[in-house]
């Protein structure tokens, strides 16, 4: 089965997709578009015929997938949302959270968020838990918001002149959105009182995966590199770091995967590669037998010593490549045990500007490790307790520094492989 580069898929859940596998993205889309208004069946028929043909398991759930065609094409049709719900319906017999249907928007709007850049303001959004408000986490440096003023903490009370007042997020950041270069007025609240206009101008912004740092004072001087995400950017955005780091000398690194959802599974492999120099990475199992394996390639950027942070919201492409580390013994992993989330999926464009993701396949560590549901266990287990996950949460400042449990760890992990590291070079 030949799956192309860009559509393999590795996103944690349904809601967090964050991969830029849209296979044939951009391409013009399948001759039926033309026909959906005569015949709404032809979506129905389009996400079976794919289910069929690329499902990971031939029992499709115990299901009689034919049986299921012929139901639901039997069918009449109003409208395309009662065909998107009957899709939906449809799917839900596999009983796989993964495998799912977008509708055009939801489908853009994917698209939009693996891409590694997005059409905005330049905004990150809350929701405050005791007033309900819509409050400014913080703008993105060098954007129009930063640009124009706007502040942390600014409560955001109307949009285009439309109160927020029971507004969740979602709902304000689609109307933030829009087409790049038009305008888009904020009204924010300052300080309880003093009440601001902007102006602000859409542009096109980029999102960066990659947060780096060398901090000196810290082991003699180490790199700590926090990875949000697995977009289409990650993997260049790594390398760059990682050579940064090893110019201004670092001795070690903290690798931060945690709470990283996942995204593309060649951005896994690709980032494994710049750990690793040799050994296995992944390999993959479709529901014929038949698979692939990804290996290192001897294009290691650096050998040092390295610690990787892990918890329960590392998942998918965090797991294959916190586990390719693991199992090559090429890192220790400090934290607590990941998602468990060991499947792959395709995901395709449909008629009418439609996509879907099917699940294609089981991926395994280099030790043949099935993860799915069971996680990656660490090897220097550090749980967090509830009051201290909600210390971290309220100030993200105490995150990676010596407030932050599991990081303070990974500093003693990693300070013992820094000496031994050491002493092995000086035996050589």
């Amino acid at each position: 089965m030949k799956i192309e580069k860009h559509g393999l898929v590795i996103g944690a859940t349904a809601l967090v997709l964050t991969a830029v596998a849209v296979t044939g993205a951009g391409l013009h889309l399948p001759k039926g578009v033309a026909f959906f208004k005569d015949s709404p069946k032809e979506l129905i028929d389009e996400v079976w015929q794919n289910v069929d043909r690329l499902y990971v398991d031939g029992t499709f759930n115990q299901k009689d997938w034919r049986a299921i065609r012929k139901q639901y094409l039997q069918k009449s049709y109003k409208n395309k949302e009662e065909v998107y719900k009957a899709v939906r319906l449809m799917l839900k017999n596999l009983n796989d959270p993964y495998t799912r249907f977008m509708d055009p928007k939801e489908f853009r709007d994917l698209q939009v968020e693996t891409s590694g850049q997005l059409i905005g303001v330049g905004i990150q959004l809350s929701q405050n838990e005791k007033t309900k408000k819509l409050e400014v986490i913080a703008p993105i440096e060098d954007t129009s918001a930063s640009k124009a003023g706007i502040l942390s903490r600014d409560i955001i009370i109307k949009i285009d002149e439309k109160s927020t007042v029971g507004m969740d997020v979602n709902q304000a950041v689609q109307l933030i959105r829009g087409k790049e270069g038009t305008s888009v007025k904020l009204t924010v609240q300052r300080d309880g009182r003093q009440v601001i206009e902007f102006n602000l101008l859409r542009q096109q912004i980029e999102i960066h995966p990659v947060e780096a740092k060398y901090r000196p004072k810290e082991l003699g001087g180490i790199g700590y590199i926090r990875l949000k995400q697995f977009s289409a950017n990650a993997a260049t955005e790594m390398g760059t770091a990682i050579q940064k780091l090893e110019s201004q000398g670092a001795t070690g690194y903290v690798l931060d995967l945690r709470s990283n959802p996942g995204g593309l599974l060649y951005g896994a492999t690709d980032i494994a590669r710049m750990w690793l120099d040799d050994g296995k990475i992944v390999s993959t199992v479709n529901r014929k037998g038949t698979g692939e394996v990804w290996s290192a390639n001897h294009t290691a950027i650096t050998k040092k010593p390295l610690v990787v942070l892990v918890d329960g919201g590392s998942a998918s492409a965090s797991e294959i490549l916190s586990g390719a580390l693991q199992d090559n013994k090429r890192a220790q992993l400090v934290g607590s045990k990941t998602f468990g989330k060991g499947l792959v999926q395709s995901v395709r464009p449909l008629i009418e500007g439609a996509g879907m993701a099917v699940t294609i396949a089981k991926y395994y560590t280099p030790s043949g490790k099935d993860i799915n549901h069971a996680g990656i266990k660490p090897d220097v287990e550090v749980k967090l307790t509830k009051a201290q996950i909600q210390a971290l949460v309220k100030d993200r400042t105490k995150v990676a520094t010596a407030a932050d449990p599991q990081y303070a760890k990974a500093l003693q992990t990693l300070q013992v492989a820094i000496a031994q590291n050491g002493s092995s070079a000086q035996k050589k």
